[in-house]
């Protein structure tokens, strides 16, 4: 292969920079020599102008190409450089054109798994999953800190008694069912983690949880701190706790984050209402566990929707929250999961406006800023052995691609 054409090689993602003797040599690598002097020569087509050319425009003057197989082979060949160039695209061609619908050629057709641009850099950045982390962890221990600081603030029963509400006054109370409603989050964490164990792209699905979680937490902290509500039902007992230092707040909060807030861990806490966090991780889980559980399961979506819900039940008939705390926890944590996945899926919607989008969301812009699409749901085995386990899901993967990705990966 000659230098000229080792040089564009390197560039195949800054296609927006090729000049028309870059085109010249990408017509020469595939076959298409023929065409460089009506493409080059006389339509001067340079990177750009070759990233929005359609099948139309082969086809219609002033190009008029006739033969069916190089028209076919230069749309495969432009297919393949879109891809792998999505954000040019977007920015070359913003509106919902019929350009834009001969690239895209019903994307999900490329890819096994769902509709849309997959992204082309799923680099697992590492430095930013362990960033990611630390971030949860904190927001986790400062919520702790914060339900041991209003467990004192708790209004007293007699002056302040459990406020009016529908569904509590009308669902009998269950002894039984808080812990129930843990054990359902209990088995949706299990649910995630085999999905995680699993998944190709895994570092970037764990930094996108703990995002979401430690801003989830963070709003609760907020939200606790600055109102009290009156417990919810009668049959909860808030004694006063008294601490001779911070650092036995401290302690307290650290055996409340082990236990991870959880009742069936001996954790019991009152006045951290507003709201509830039980809600919010069996919603984060159901959530998590639908966008990214294998393409084409039903069952699966099914059975994480059922526990999210039971579990919401479950915690309103043990009257451990008022219904308003769960109703508030699952519409901001679900309208922030599909607002940032919109977002991380659809990187056009930022391009335009950068500076805002940074000051406004500086953890999506800097945890997201290599993924421009769709993460796809691609698994294998993570294990160095057995290595029949990896060839099985090596083998699967290939099978599930269609005629035309199996097409594009023989081309490369």
């Amino acid at each position: 292969m000659s230098k000229t054409v080792q040089m564009r090689n390197d560039r195949l993602d800054r296609v927006v920079t090729w000049t028309t003797d870059d085109v010249s040599d990408w017509l020469t690598e595939n076959d298409l020599s023929q065409y460089i002097e009506l493409l080059c020569a006389k339509h001067k087509l340079d990177g750009k102008s070759l990233l929005t050319l359609t099948e139309s425009d082969l086809r219609q003057p002033p190009l008029n190409l006739e033969i069916v197989g190089d028209i076919k082979r230069l749309m495969i060949g432009i297919w393949k450089l879109q891809k792998l160039n999505s954000e040019s695209c977007y920015l070359l061609m913003p509106d919902d054109s019929s350009s834009a619908s001969d690239r895209s050629m019903n994307e999900d057709e490329i890819t096994n798994d769902r509709p849309g641009i997959k992204s082309k850099n799923l680099d697992p950045e590492l430095w930013k999953t362990a960033l990611s982390f630390l971030y949860a962890f904190s927001v986790s221990l400062l919520n702790a800190l914060i339900v041991v600081i209003v467990h004192n603030r708790i209004p007293d029963r007699n002056k302040y008694p459990p406020l009016p509400d529908i569904l509590l006054d009308n669902i009998p109370y269950v002894p039984w069912a808080f812990k129930t409603a843990e054990i359902f989050a209990f088995t949706l964490s299990l649910m995630w983690f085999s999905i995680l164990f699993f998944h190709k792209h895994r570092f970037i699905l764990i930094r996108r949880m703990f995002t979401l979680s430690g801003t989830m937490y963070l709003l609760r902290c907020v939200t606790m701190l600055i109102t009290s509500l009156s417990v919810p039902a009668e049959h909860i007992q808030c004694e006063i706790r008294s601490y001779n230092s911070f650092m036995d707040q401290l302690k307290k909060a650290f055996f409340i984050l082990k236990g991870f807030g959880m009742s069936i861990h001996g954790v019991k806490n009152c006045g951290d209402y507003m709201f509830s966090g039980h809600t919010v991780i069996l919603t984060l889980l159901n959530f998590f566990i639908a966008e990214y559980c294998p393409s084409g399961s039903i069952l699966i979506p099914m059975l994480s929707w059922s526990l999210n819900l039971l579990g919401m039940f479950f915690v309103l008939a043990a009257h451990e929250h008022y219904s308003i705390d769960l109703f508030i926890a699952f519409y901001i944590a679900s309208r922030l999961f599909l607002y940032y996945h919109t977002f991380a899926n659809n990187r056009s919607l930022m391009l335009h406006d950068r500076s805002r989008a940074k000051f406004w969301f500086p953890l999506f812009s800097y945890f997201e800023s290599k993924c421009d699409g769709i993460v796809p749901n691609e698994y294998e085995w993570p294990l160095p052995w057995p290595k029949s386990f990896k060839r099985l899901f090596s083998n699967k993967y290939v099978r599930n691609k269609d005629h035309r990705s199996l097409l594009l990966v023989r081309m490369d």
